[in-house]
């Protein structure tokens, strides 16, 4: 055979073979499990769920706390959950969970992946930003990272209280959805987005920054049952530190961060190594 022949029948095989690639994954069901940490009546989980139903070929499950659970981080009840089947236009399967989100997740991954596992989790749209520090304290990130800890891509998305186009946040979930399904999804990496209130003035990709919420004091508010009964008291702080994902929410853009599971110093391993630290 000669090397015409030969180029040509590569060609072929190469491109049978993406073809077949191509059918395969666009001839079955992209399956996204949605939570959040604002609880399974949340408005907001709701509004996300009917937008990414109008997806083709989405299949949607949504597992998430039956109450608030904000400020849970990736924490766990560590016991018995109390699981409710429930309806959710848009979604195929719901549960609400009588756990935090990091349980929601990882009782969808274990009890729900078979025989078809998840290609994505999405936890939100949070109601309240979790920029810079803050994030660390998130329930709706520490579901978001329960699935990269699960081996699944993530997104955590959340917005301004007030003052937000909540179809805006879903439509651009969307955008990151369809690029994940037609490209792929980078793997062991939450997509932490936050969008802001007001006109939007573009997308900025930013390191997680500084905390925007300090808590200046806690005031006491009263005594119950030989307790005393304290309240926070907390300041928006504006940032100055134009590299960082705080201070372009904080000047009207949408922020994406790219967040790891690994919290490692790295920096620090050799020089805790010269410390000489023996057994006791």
């Amino acid at each position: 055979m000669d090397r015409t022949n030969t180029r040509r029948l590569t060609v072929l095989a190469t491109l049978i073979i993406t073809v077949s690639f191509c059918y395969n994954v666009f001839s079955q069901d992209y399956r996204i499990l949605v939570t959040n940490d604002d609880g399974i009546e949340s408005p907001l989980l709701h509004n996300l769920v009917a937008n990414l139903a109008s997806l083709s070929r989405v299949e949607i499950v949504v597992a998430a706390p039956d109450q608030n659970q904000s400020g849970s981080s990736q924490s766990s009840v560590g016991g018995p959950l109390i699981v409710e089947k429930v309806r959710i236009e848009g979604a195929t399967e719901a549960y609400s969970i009588s756990g935090r989100p990091a349980d929601a997740v990882r009782f969808a991954v274990v009890q729900l992946q078979t025989p078809n596992k998840f290609d994505l989790v999405i936890s939100g749209v949070n109601r309240g930003a979790n920029v810079g520090n803050v994030s660390h304290l998130s329930g709706t990130v520490g579901a978001a990272m329960e699935g990269v800890y699960h081996g699944l891509p993530a997104i955590a998305v959340s917005q301004e209280v007030t003052g937000v186009d909540t179809d805006t946040s879903a439509r651009f979930i969307l955008q990151l959805v369809e690029r994940y399904r037609s490209i792929g999804a980078p793997q062991g990496v939450v997509m932490a987005v936050n969008i802001p209130r007001g006109e939007l003035k573009g997308v900025a990709v930013r390191s997680m920054g500084d905390s925007f919420l300090k808590t200046e004091s806690y005031s006491l508010k009263g005594d119950s049952e030989g307790g005393s009964y304290f309240e926070p008291e907390r300041t928006i702080v504006q940032s100055t530190n134009n590299s960082t994902d705080t201070y372009a929410y904080q000047n009207g853009f949408i922020t994406v961060t790219p967040l790891d599971f690994d919290w490692t110093a790295y920096s620090m391993i050799e020089d805790i190594e010269t410390w000489n630290l023996a057994l006791p």
